[in-house]
């Protein structure tokens, strides 16, 4: 299965039960290092299929986020109320990382109240593409 190529397609396996929801983001942001701004830009442009609510806020979080970094705007549908949380999500469930991940939470996630670490939205950087990657 190649990696997911859009925000969008993160929602859908994750409906369809074809891929989990944390690896389809992994997987995704494995896909956004080697876009194109024209393909990075498509990537967000979809609103993807509601998840529930932790899932739909990161979604957003997520496209504001990368796009921000790219210093373009994010596509309207990240700022429907539905792409908000109404209490705190803190990652990992430890009461004593929630200062941590306050302080080092992106902005897009935090104003959602997500708070993630600073290195949740990293990847190893790579060189190969999906066509390289051998078959299994």
């Amino acid at each position: 299965m190649r990696r997911p190529r859009s925000i969008a397609e993160i929602a859908a396996r994750a409906a369809a039960g074809t891929q989990p929801f944390d690896p389809a983001v992994r997987e995704f942001m494995d896909s956004w290092q080697l876009m194109s701004s024209r393909e990075r830009e498509a990537a967000v442009e979809s609103e993807p299929a509601l998840l529930g609510d932790v899932k739909d806020a990161y979604l957003g979080a997520l496209a504001e986020h990368l796009m921000a970094c790219d210093r373009n705007l994010a596509p309207a549908w990240t700022e429907k109320p539905e792409r908000f949380l109404h209490e705190p999500f803190f990652a990992g469930g430890l009461e004593s990382l929630k200062a941590i991940l306050i302080v080092e939470s992106p902005s897009a996630f935090r104003r959602r109240l997500i708070f993630i670490s600073a290195d949740g939205l990293s990847r190893p950087h790579r060189a190969t593409t999906d066509d390289e990657l051998p078959p299994g």
